[in-house]
């Protein structure tokens, strides 16, 4: 997809700020400084739209971004890091179910992790998490640039059964330094567009 526009709209704490507009939305959730933001950022051939951070635990917010006038990226405070609080952690977690659970708009969700280690039990929590609420997922693979060719297939079938990935569901091999999986994940998100979520 070539992306003309791409804006952050709000950051989103409660469901009574979410954009009013309809277009399909795309939530993308992972671990903390899993490389969400160059995600969306090499998705859409800008350099910082998505602000990458040193500091894991960044993003407290549902950050919506619009593409194209057409459909949102809403990027989801990421977990499994240890020095935000309990009562922080509990805040987001209200704030994410909410979004998940009530989000008529919500096509799929883009779950990534790093292909170069075995998910660990936060991933696979979120990836059940998710399933819970039957929420289609896109499972994505990042840093498949520094993985040998040779071990490709090996990390992406231990990442599939670590998951317990449900058939129906995609999993993309990605690097943001390559663009290698790119074609592919805009060609997933299109396929969800296309149909109407039950």
């Amino acid at each position: 997809m070539k992306v003309n526009q791409a804006e952050i709209v709000i950051s989103a704490v409660s469901e009574k700020q979410y954009p009013q507009e309809q277009y399909p939305e795309f939530a993308l959730a992972g671990r903390s400084n899993v490389g969400k933001s160059s995600l969306i950022n090499k998705l859409i051939n800008r350099k910082n739209l998505a602000r990458t951070s040193s500091k894991p635990g960044k993003t407290q917010t549902l950050n919506f971004y619009l593409i194209n006038e057409s459909l949102y990226f809403v990027d989801v405070p990421g977990y499994g890091y240890a020095q935000v609080s309990k009562k922080e952690r509990a805040k987001w977690g209200g704030m994410m179910e909410e979004y998940f659970k009530n989000r008529e708009p919500l096509r799929a969700v883009i779950l990534i992790t790093d292909l170069r280690h075995e998910p660990t039990t936060d991933d696979v929590q979120m990836y059940d998490y998710l399933k819970f609420f039957e929420l289609p997922v896109i499972v994505i693979g990042t840093k498949l640039d520094k993985i040998p060719k040779t071990k490709k297939d090996k990390h992406i079938k231990r990442s599939k059964k670590v998951l317990e990935i449900d058939p129906d569901d995609i999993f993309i091999p990605f690097s943001a330094e390559t663009g290698e999986g790119k074609d592919a994940v805009w060609g997933a998100i299109k396929s969800f567009i296309a149909e109407e979520r039950p």
